[in-house]
């Protein structure tokens, strides 16, 4: 059986506050309010080679939550709880035992699994300690604890490792093997992020509801997708919170999703944009591309929901203003790019979550930007091009002189460096450096990968003739 922690609990007894704690990085979002954690999220404990799963709330009423997204919580709960080795049960000190927390201790028990009962929000020499119903339980001595503090922490630690067992030795193979791909799903709320995520991973790991703003974490799964090259590639998905303009948010757990969302770029190798087909490219979505460009990261551009498309030219009359759904797919595209000017060659895939059309297309996309970011440019070639760029169309003159290039070199991968050697760095305008890194970008087959350029200018040599500098070009 797998190294596999859940945390389980009624809403509201401190469970992401303890995951967070156990895996010593703010990743669930923290929230007085009952229902935020939704989807199953999970985390690697390093310091005990386990998986920890942090689960939505056992019980959420309906009125905090629409009742299909109550069931799916539920739905999710189970998959943590038959998944995992060892099950925290987390109540609450203040409240004591109420009448939920022995029904999910009776069902706990009936799954004859391993349970260890953590009685959260307790301070040093708290006589709530002392409380005999917590033994009533059936669950064994309760460890108590404060997530908030850390009281108590190392003891539930050591407990948890107890029950674990020893780490089993790494078959040689695994030590070799390569480490997974980790991709992204960004984008607006409900254009098909956890859709998307589902289909790849085929099940319903991940909440999907039409309801905008379901997804509150970002949630990170393992997969596996067999590429064209007929290999086996391992991946790491992380699926996010739609990211709303900060405009928007109308509270502090959009406030905190967004900024989850936008963390997750830091993490990934890959990111997938996902655009509405029906919507094209709003200011929104221009914005979150930004985001990525910002964090130097690859991009491929999902155009979900491409099924509604299919639909529409099925029926007579189309799409108004387009004979053809290639005539639409095309101006689409031309349009895309027409706003997302800082996204060059960024493959497009049009794809639907529904039908899973070109699903296969959007993995295979991923690994070859993922191959593509180890590319070692060869100097000469680069520094052809870049002069071959030049000659094609001269920089524009600032303040009279022009940005000139000397030489250039690759310095580093994974984003693409480029250092070049130019008379002075102030001179070369934002326009112009989009035009060098596109144009590279295309004679190098670089499409989607991020390129920084590091400008490094001719030291100035100052005459003075007449009380006056001259400025060397």
């Amino acid at each position: 059986m797998s190294r596999t922690v859940a945390i389980v609990g009624r809403p509201n007894v401190g469970k992401s506050r303890l995951f967070n704690r156990l895996t010593r990085k703010r990743i669930s979002i923290v929230h007085d309010q009952p229902g935020v954690t939704r989807d199953v999220i999970s985390a690697e404990v390093k310091d005990g080679a386990y998986t920890l799963l942090d689960t939505g709330g056992i019980g959420l009423k309906g009125g905090e939550s629409s009742t299909q997204i109550v069931a799916a919580t539920e739905v999710q709960v189970q998959f943590a709880i038959d998944t995992a080795q060892v099950i925290l049960l987390v109540v609450d000190a203040k409240d004591g035992v109420t009448a939920l927390d022995e029904r999910i201790a009776q069902r706990l028990r009936r799954k004859d699994k391993t349970v260890l009962l953590v009685v959260n929000k307790i301070d040093f020499h708290d006589a709530r300690r002392d409380n005999p119903d917590f033994y009533k339980l059936g669950l064994g001595e309760p460890l108590f604890l404060s997530a908030e503090h850390g009281v108590g922490e190392v003891a539930l630690r050591d407990a948890v490792l107890d029950k674990l067992g020893p780490v089993p030795a790494e078959p040689p193979e695994a030590r070799t093997a390569h480490q997974p791909l980790c991709v992204c799903f960004l984008g607006r709320p409900n254009v098909g992020k956890s859709s998307l995520s589902n289909r790849l991973i085929r099940s319903d790991r991940l909440i999907v509801n039409d309801e905008p703003g379901t997804t509150r974490d970002a949630i990170e799964v393992p997969f596996e997708f067999r590429g064209r090259d007929g290999r086996l590639h391992p991946f790491r998905l992380i699926d996010t919170a739609g990211i709303k303009a900060a405009t928007k948010l109308a509270s502090s757990v959009e406030y905190f999703s967004r900024l989850r969302s936008l963390d997750a770029i830091k993490r990934t190798d890959v990111v997938f944009l996902v655009l509405d087909a029906m919507d094209g490219v709003t200011q929104q979505d221009k914005a979150i591309a930004g985001e990525v460009v910002k964090e130097a990261k690859p991009v491929v551009i999902v155009v979900n929901k491409w099924d509604l498309v299919h639909a529409a030219f099925r029926q007579p009359g189309g799409i108004e203003g387009y004979e053809t759904e290639r005539e639409f797919r095309e101006k689409f595209e031309h349009a895309l790019f027409e706003r997302l000017f800082f996204t060059p060659g960024a493959p497009v895939v049009f794809a639907s979550a529904m039908t899973g059309y070109e699903v296969d297309r959007m993995l295979n996309a991923a690994v070859k930007l993922h191959r593509q970011l180890d590319l070692k440019l060869p100097t000469a070639r680069l520094n052809q091009t870049i002069t071959r760029l030049a000659e094609r169309t001269p920089p524009p003159a600032v303040s009279g002189k022009r940005f000139r290039i000397y030489y250039c070199v690759q310095t580093g991968n994974r984003p693409f460096r480029i250092r070049l050697f130019c008379n002075q760095e102030r001179r070369l305008t934002e326009s112009y450096r989009r035009y060098l890194e596109a144009g590279i970008i295309a004679e190098f087959g670089l499409d989607g990968c991020p390129m920084l350029f590091d400008l490094v200018g001719k030291k100035s040599r100052v005459a003075f003739a007449g009380g006056h500098e001259a400025e060397d070009d």
